[in-house]
């Protein structure tokens, strides 16, 4: 498929930039940013050859706002992962260069540093190489990297970065790195429902704590959605879709027909701002997502047996509503200068 053109050759363009000698480390002065942590939380996985440091993640974030990255045509990373709703769009699906609207509706990138594989369907390994699929993308930015780099590396802010950051211009290498390392810091936990969990009484209402009852109980959520990311970062088969739908999911990347129609598990952290939902944004509220699962979904030979019929009440899904709401952090997931 046209769309995903770039996939194929994504890795190999990331190991000719690591093959340079000079490319494993930062500048050894170059300050460490360190990311806010919530208690409890596991450290977020660091990469050796790619440091978190301040000038690193300043560079990916002027980055991830620049329109230039679509060589001008007006559509940033930020785009379709707006910081008001949690670094997701609000829109089933993102409009591209030449408004072409994509195949996915954009996920957040909340705690993007914790998952193991990127993109709904797992297509990418790392973040940094995530990072030049929209780029690639006809529907996205229709970019290639180097004339990306190209327009960018005289801009005197990008080329002090980027000295600053990875001692040396700007290129494909700093491109890639400086964005994912900006992704990195963008850490959540700082909701009521983590208030609450630290022990304060008062975080939830009585409607939000009957909610967090069937969320743990009748309402079967934690089997997917455990963990401090509120996600098992696997891919599950949850009925959305028909069986003979064009886009066949996780299948696309393992060539295995039971995986068909599966997709990442999305973290429901700030899951009240990440609206429209499930891969396609075929589900425009909350209150649909849970007669979704409470129904049991539509039938697929690959369905999840975990999707079941619930059974629940309505006074059960309004609680389970507003347990879901009080997932939305309290602070900024962007805290870069």
């Amino acid at each position: 498929m046209k769309r995903f053109r770039g996939a194929s050759i994504v890795l190999g363009l990331l190991l000719l930039g690591a093959c340079s000698k000079d490319a494993d480390m930062a500048r050894p002065e170059e300050a460490l940013f360190v990311p806010v942590v919530p208690a409890g939380w596991p450290a977020p996985p660091q990469r050796a050859d790619n440091p978190l440091t301040l000038a690193s993640v300043q560079l990916g974030k002027a980055l991830f706002f620049d329109q230039r990255l679509s060589l001008g045509r007006g559509i940033s990373c930020g785009s379709c992962h707006l910081p008001g709703q949690a670094f997701s769009d609000t829109v089933a699906l993102s409009a591209g260069v030449q408004g072409r609207l994509g195949l996915r509706n954009a996920p957040t990138l909340a705690n993007v540093a914790y998952h193991p594989l990127l993109n709904r369907d797992g297509g990418a390994p790392t973040l940094e190489q995530q990072v030049l699929n929209p780029l690639f993308d006809e529907a996205e930015m229709n970019a290639g990297p180097q004339q990306v780099v190209d327009l960018l590396r005289d801009d005197p802010t990008v080329s002090a970065l980027s000295l600053r950051a990875y001692g040396r211009p700007f290129d494909l290498y700093v491109l890639t790195r400086s964005i994912a390392n900006y992704e990195r810091t963008l850490i959540g936990g700082t909701s009521r429902y983590d208030r609450h969990l630290l022990g304060d009484t008062n975080a939830l209402n009585a409607a939000e704590k009957r909610g967090l009852q069937v969320f743990s109980g009748a309402g079967n959520c934690t089997s997917c959605h455990g963990g401090f990311d509120l996600s098992d970062h696997g891919f599950h088969n949850v009925g959305a879709s028909a069986p003979q739908a064009e886009d066949n999911g996780r299948e696309r990347i393992t060539l295995d027909p039971a995986d068909h129609g599966k997709f990442k598990t999305p973290t429901l952290r700030n899951v009240a701002l990440t609206a429209p939902y499930m891969h396609n944004g075929s589900l425009a509220t909350l209150e649909e997502v849970i007669q979704h699962f409470n129904s049991g979904g539509a039938d697929h030979p690959n369905k999840d047996p975990l999707v079941i019929p619930l059974n629940l009440t309505s006074g059960e899904q309004q609680d389970l509503a507003a347990f879901l709401r009080s997932l939305n952090d309290e602070s900024p997931l962007d805290r870069v200068p």
